[in-house]
């Protein structure tokens, strides 16, 4: 379980609602549509015609989705233009959008230990072909074991809120 630390540990002096880095990233990607737009985005895909086939949404829905995806950072537009053919944009992920790519592989990896079905995909090393895994380390390097992982409120520096 993890540790509620300082301040934080007083669970009925405080309350997380509308501040929690969780609640909000739920708010903007806690939907279907968006979260299969990303594993998309991790494979490869940067068309909009390929993204709402390969998610198996109407285009209206992969629009909206996109767009929301641009407009929090993780996707950006970039045009492109085939000839003979209008300019268009394809969607490639950011730097905000590749930090993302470790809790679209923790879902996969849980959804494979306890989801039942043929969970034949398998996350590997391409380097040496073992399998891979996500795990929570600690700035030193060191594997953190969820019993031994703490949330507490950050220090304020001088000028940056936090």
């Amino acid at each position: 379980m993890t540790v509620l630390q300082g301040t934080l540990a007083d669970r009925d002096t405080w309350s997380a609602v509308g501040a929690c880095p969780i609640e909000k990233t739920m708010t903007l990607l806690g939907t279907k549509s968006a979260m299969l737009i990303m594993r998309e985005a991790y494979y490869g895909t940067t068309r909009f015609d390929d993204f709402w086939r390969r998610i198996g949404v109407t285009k209206a829905a992969a629009a909206a989705r996109l767009s929301d995806l641009v407009e929090a950072g993780l996707l950006e537009r970039q045009p492109y233009r085939e000839p003979g053919q209008r300019s268009r944009d394809e969607y490639v992920l950011t730097e905000a959008g590749l930090d993302f790519m470790p809790v679209v592989w923790a879902m996969f990896e849980w959804g494979q230990r306890h989801l039942p079905g043929r969970n034949r995909l398998r996350l590997t090393h391409l380097d040496c072909g073992a399998d891979a895994s996500v795990e929570v380390r600690c700035a030193k390097g060191h594997p953190v074991p969820f019993d031994e992982l703490g949330v507490e409120l950050a220090r304020r520096s001088r000028g940056h809120n936090t």
